[in-house]
């Protein structure tokens, strides 16, 4: 299984797809004139938006459904797995790719808010959505909507859960009680299950109403933490930060390795390209899909700049952490004892054990508990959203149910089984969605440029001051926007109504 695994992910993750990611978050910066920079306080803004409905959450609540699928294992474990094969390096490169990335996610957040649709009383879109009605390519939506049920239904929970069980074990001890798998992570997948079933059941609104408390509080609470062990070491911060832009160039474990664990860690963890933040962002209530698309890139620096950070200078500064080699049991540094394994939460449970000794270990189980947690909740979202497009063609009942099942089942499963093999297939799932996503939204940018028009339509109306924006997806040419349509046919009906009645009142 293992071996298959390394396979089919030395085929996905080759070299043409970490360039694909580099150079599609350069061209798309490049063509919005680097929006992640230039309206940055605009993000900033945006955020504190209440605004919601019947049928959509807040800009808040989209944000924090999203940014509980992009903290998660990544920014404690992944992290840890870029410094372990690629390096003190890796680190550079997945703060280029979260830059770089940025523009990407709001590229394809806005798509997701342009082409959304109302199903049922709930905003419902994504790439599956606007690779259909802006690319006009039925069959490449489905593909990308299966493989994405696959990827965040089956394949993704597992490596949540199996950090959570790895995190657990440490922490409380790997005693078997006579069996294969330790008594602390049969509880802790145990208590996973629990708690999931009861919150999935519930729909998009008890997940947002969960991540908007739990994200937030658990993001502060980890950075606070990391800050002190920082700055308890802070005259070693600029050997630290000048290691990694030294082994970025010059990398102690090859350049390609560097850049390919960079790249392919900073990519789990900020999901820009996946196309997982485009359903989060669909399911928002706002004027303009521009203003989404901008907290959404938000998110990416929350995520990267900010979590993924204070890990890797957690584990460099205080030196918990190994660096393997190009052959099986080849270390260029080796600080732990060899049967620690990069593809988990040992190296940032050690940093903080050393510095809160009894503490640390604890600390980071129930840091990344919540975070994993958070995090199948939003893969939960993503792979029903996909399941309810499929089901606007074929009406088979019962498949929300089998999702849940299989989610529920893959989680489980995913607790207690190695770490290589868990991140093995979690890094198919993300690689698949990968490919589908950005070659398509690149292609819709040649065709029709719709994410470009609505930036520059929202910046034009900033300019001239308005108080409340609209979007008339008509107006800038962009087809087959039938929710905008249809709500400004409404509000224009309204507003004709309103006239008729003053009218009418004026005559009497």
């Amino acid at each position: 299984m293992q071996d298959a695994v390394n396979f089919l992910n030395g085929i996905i993750w080759s070299p043409a797809l970490v360039y694909l990611c580099l150079g599609a978050g350069l061209f798309f910066s490049v063509l919005t004139r680097f929006v992640q920079v230039r309206h940055f306080k605009e993000m900033l803004r945006l955020i504190g938006s209440s605004q919601s409905s019947s049928a959509g959450v807040s800009s808040f609540q989209a944000l924090t459904i999203s940014l509980s699928g992009r903290v998660g294992t990544g920014n404690i474990a992944g992290v840890a797995a870029a410094i372990g094969f690629g390096g003190p390096g890796a680190i550079f490169w997945m703060w280029v790719v979260a830059f770089l990335g940025a523009a990407t996610s709001y590229i394809e957040c806005t798509l997701g808010q342009i082409y959304k649709e109302n199903h049922e009383g709930q905003y419902r879109g994504g790439p599956a959505y606007y690779i259909e009605k802006a690319m006009g390519q039925k069959w490449y939506a489905w593909v990308f909507a299966i493989a994405t049920i696959i990827a965040t239904g089956l394949l993704l929970p597992g490596a949540q859960s199996n950090s959570i069980g790895n995190a657990v074990e440490l922490a409380f001890g790997a005693s078997t009680n006579g069996g294969d798998i330790s008594t602390a992570k049969l509880v802790a997948a145990t208590g996973i299950v629990i708690a999931l079933s009861c919150i999935i059941f519930g729909g998009v609104k008890r997940i947002a109403n969960f991540t908007q408390i739990v994200v937030p509080f658990m993001a502060v609470s980890y950075i606070i933490v990391a800050f002190v062990i920082i700055g308890l070491n802070i005259d070693k911060l600029p050997g630290i930060v000048a290691m990694i832009f030294n082994d970025a160039f010059t990398p102690m474990a090859g350049f390609g390795a560097a850049i390919g664990w960079g790249v392919k860690r900073g990519v789990y963890s900020n999901e820009a390209g996946q196309g997982m933040g485009p359903q989060s962002s669909a399911a928002a209530e706002v004027d303009h899909p521009a203003q989404q698309g901008l907290v959404q890139a938000f998110a990416v620096y929350v995520d990267t700049l900010f979590v993924c950070t204070a890990t890797a200078f957690m584990i460099l500064i205080v030196g918990t952490y190994n660096v393997q080699g190009g052959g099986e049991g080849v270390w260029l540094v080796q600080n732990l004892d060899p049967s620690v394994a990069a593809n988990s939460p040992a190296f940032t449970q050690f940093a903080i054990e050393s510095v809160f000794p009894g503490l640390g270990t604890i600390f980071v189980a129930i840091a990344l508990t919540f975070f994993s947690f958070t995090t199948i909740l939003a893969y939960y979202y993503i792979a029903e959203t996909n399941v309810t497009y499929l089901q606007r063609s074929i009406k088979v009942p019962g498949l929300t149910l089998l999702l849940k099942v299989g989610l529920i089942g893959s989680t489980f499963y995913g607790a207690v089984k190695t770490a290589n093999l868990a991140w093995g297939l979690g890094d198919i799932g993300v690689g698949l969605m990968a490919w589908l996503n950005i070659i398509g939204i690149i292609i819709i940018f040649f065709m029709a440029k719709p994410a470009i028009k609505a930036l520059k339509d929202y910046e034009s109306q900033q300019r001239s001051g308005k108080d409340r924006y609209s979007f008339d997806p008509k107006k800038l040419g962009i087809s087959n926007a039938d929710f905008w349509e249809h709500r400004n046919a409404s509000a224009h009906a309204a507003g004709e109504k309103l006239k008729t009645s003053e009218l009418e009142k004026v005559n009497s």
